[in-house]
């Protein structure tokens, strides 16, 4: 059987500048040209069942998600449409991964579009306040920093807060540090901010740039956690608060609340002298409801760790989203998503 697990996380390892939807695209395209198969009906079971595996084996699936499923109808859209001719499946499944093998390169290339279109929201004595270590709003910055000339020190001249994690600086750090590291080489002057001091920096920001994990059906984004408290910051302040993500990171999901995400974060562990409250509540459950209920909890994938964990950032807090195919309102998200599968 084909370790799509083991590849999507040598994708990922193997390419820094690769994204989560993206890797997992790459995986299934390597496992539809390496696995035999001989109908439409085999092709699409197989591709199902990967990518089942796959969300199962990552403790957040959101964003790899976006990708999955942007694939699954593709090929569902493809395989089903009506060939002119006699053409073998074979070679309609070598056209298949021409194809998507192309779709991947203009995903990987979307990047470098949005930076082109954001660059232009940075203009000269602006402040930027941003936060993790989005690759696409790094490019922007980069973008920004070097577009008037091409000696890499352009002629705008911004200032950047960058917001670490307050919960391990090291790991955010190290995350950020490239990013940091190329604007400050550019003459960028960059401060870094624990995520307790947003609200005391806000009087001083322009605006606020950030990434996501992923765009979801009403406008919302998940992202790292943090994210939505400088939206209700910027919000309060009257700062315009934009997402710069690709639209491959549009997923089919509508959460209502925090804790509607369709993942689970140990972020909130009420603890007494005994340990976890969880951990008695799970014991519990278990007891009274059989060995399949604890069964299917064991399965579920957990995200434990807290440098790791999202939070939702509801559309209202968002003032546009900065894509490869323009800025768009979070109202339009919905309108992108039925184009894309409808």
């Amino acid at each position: 059987m084909f370790d799509i697990v083991g590849v999507y996380k040598r994708l990922l390892t193997e390419d820094e500048d690769i994204t989560m939807p993206v890797a997992a695209i790459e995986a299934l395209i390597l496992a539809i040209a390496d696995t035999p198969s001989s109908t439409v009906s085999e092709t699409l079971d197989l591709v199902g069942k990967l990518t089942a595996e796959l969300k199962r084996a990552i403790p957040n699936s959101i964003s790899l998600s976006a990708g999955t499923d942007l694939f699954q109808q593709y090929l569902i859209s493809n395989l089903q449409r009506p060939s002119s001719g006699n053409v073998d499946f074979e070679q309609m499944r070598a056209h298949l991964v021409g194809n998507g093998k192309v779709f991947v390169e203009r995903a990987k290339a979307a990047r470098e579009t949005i930076a082109g279109l954001g660059r232009h929201f940075v203009r000269d004595g602006n402040v930027i306040l941003t936060n993790g270590g989005s690759r696409v709003v790094g490019s922007m910055l980069r973008e920004a920093a070097e577009s008037s000339n091409g000696n890499h020190r352009g002629s705008t001249r911004f200032k950047v807060i960058w917001v670490l994690s307050s919960n391990s600086v090291s790991a955010a750090e190290d995350e950020s540090a490239a990013n940091i590291a190329a604007l400050r080489e550019r003459d960028i002057p960059v401060a870094t901010i624990p995520s307790t001091a947003v609200a005391y920096c806000m009087d001083q920001v322009t605006q606020c740039f950030v990434g996501a994990e992923g765009v979801v059906e009403n406008g919302g984004i998940v992202s790292r956690m943090g994210t939505y408290q400088i939206g209700m910051l910027a919000k309060a302040a009257n700062k315009p608060f934009y997402v710069v993500s690709e639209s491959h990171k549009f997923v089919r999901l509508y959460p209502i609340n925090q804790q509607d995400l369709g993942i689970e974060q140990n972020v909130v562990d009420f603890r007494t002298a005994k340990g976890s409250v969880k951990d008695e509540d799970d014991a519990r459950v278990g007891s009274d409801e059989g060995v399949a209920d604890v069964e299917a909890q064991e399965k579920a994938p957990l995200s434990t760790a807290l440098d790791d964990a999202v939070d939702y950032t509801p559309p209202h807090l968002i003032s546009g989203i900065i894509t490869e195919s323009g800025v768009l309102l979070p109202s339009a998200v919905s309108e992108e998503l039925i184009k894309i599968w409808f």
